[in-house]
């Protein structure tokens, strides 16, 4: 359900949207807050975090539209605000967005274009969320964050959120780039960087777009983590995309060497503790997974050939009428003291 924030003084507008989205209000598919001005707006704001959007009028007494724009930010950075008003000139567009405005609809309103609006806010507002959501447990990432986001998640006790440790139930893939190490010794340290950077940049698009974590970078490994519902499926569709991705890349070409990339994959899903891990004393603590099936993840990985999605047999079960794969039979894997039956994955 999205709830949106109406602020605007004229008083019928709130019996407006109440009939104009009756049905979608009953649905308990939009739920509706009300404000005749900007001071009031941002007290709703704090009386509400879960709001999605805003929709805002311009001229207002006590505190006008751009003034309440100016200061959302200090009092909830990803809620995201829509300008409604009648001052439909590009100068007053130009300051709603200078301003931090999503998107502007001009008075009169049309309801059926106001509707899509706040559907593609309420998305883009989603996906903020979800992104702040995989930031908990993905460290490397806080470099790129907006100081204001990270102090909002402080505010909601972020804290104390990544302190919880906790059995889980998910999908753990781990990705290397086959014979990366051997175009280390032809390229520059500075080309290194930037091509190992490129091929995760192409991995974690895929990975994100399945609803994957990023666990941690490990040389020129990558390893995720898939929660929730499908999340064996969904680990292996990244996987099918990444590999695809990197099929498609062109070959690096030096004066000394020629590299096409190729990755090797393993998956295993299962119980795994999910948790802070790391020295306390050094305040050095990633958000991670630990556990057998988590280790024997990274051994499917290690016995992968070039190109090959490796899963074991447990898995291959549960995934058998969703995917093609195919047997390859028993291995000996490390610290597993009788072989393994394993199975790649076709498509």
């Amino acid at each position: 359900m999205a709830k949106i924030l109406v602020v605007d003084d004229e008083v019928d507008l709130e019996l407006l949207i109440k009939q104009k989205f009756r049905r979608k209000i009953r649905e308990n598919r939009y739920e509706f807050v009300f404000a005749q001005n900007g001071a009031e707006a941002l007290q709703k704001v704090q009386e509400h975090p879960d709001l999605d959007v805003i929709l805002s009028d311009i001229n207002m007494p006590v505190m006008d539209g751009l003034t309440l724009l100016s200061k959302l930010p200090d009092v909830n950075p990803i809620l995201k605000a829509v300008i409604v008003s009648a001052y439909g000139d590009m100068e007053n567009i130009r300051m709603a967005m200078n301003r931090g405005a999503f998107d502007f609809v001009c008075k009169p309103v049309n309801f059926e274009d106001l509707e899509l609006t706040m559907d593609k806010t309420v998305q883009h507002v989603t996906q903020l969320r979800e992104t702040v959501k995989a930031i908990k447990e993905n460290n490397i990432l806080k470099m790129y964050v907006d100081e204001n986001v990270l102090n909002f998640m402080t505010h909601q006790e972020f804290e104390q959120s990544l302190m919880k440790n906790e059995a889980i139930d998910g999908t753990v893939m781990f990705i290397d780039i086959c014979g990366f190490t051997a175009i280390t010794e032809h390229v520059s340290a500075d080309s290194v960087v930037k091509l190992i950077n490129k091929f995760f940049d192409l991995m974690v698009k895929e990975i994100i777009d399945q609803g994957g974590l990023i666990d941690k970078f490990m040389g020129d490994a990558v390893m995720a983590v898939f929660r929730g519902d499908y999340h064996m499926d969904r680990a292996i569709d990244a996987a099918l995309a990444v590999r695809e991705k990197i099929k498609n890349t062109d070959k690096i070409s030096t004066e000394e060497a020629e590299f096409k990339p190729q990755i090797s994959i393993g998956i295993n899903s299962g119980e795994m503790i999910s948790g802070n891990i790391g020295s306390v004393s050094l305040k050095r603590l990633d958000y991670t997974v630990i556990g057998d099936a988590v280790n024997l993840a990274q051994r499917l990985q290690s016995v992968a050939q070039p190109n090959q999605i490796i899963i074991s047999e447990q898995m291959y079960q549960k995934v058998k009428e969703s995917f093609h794969c195919q047997k390859i039979g028993e291995t000996s894997l490390k610290n597993k003291a009788n072989p393994v039956t394993i199975y790649e994955v076709l498509e």
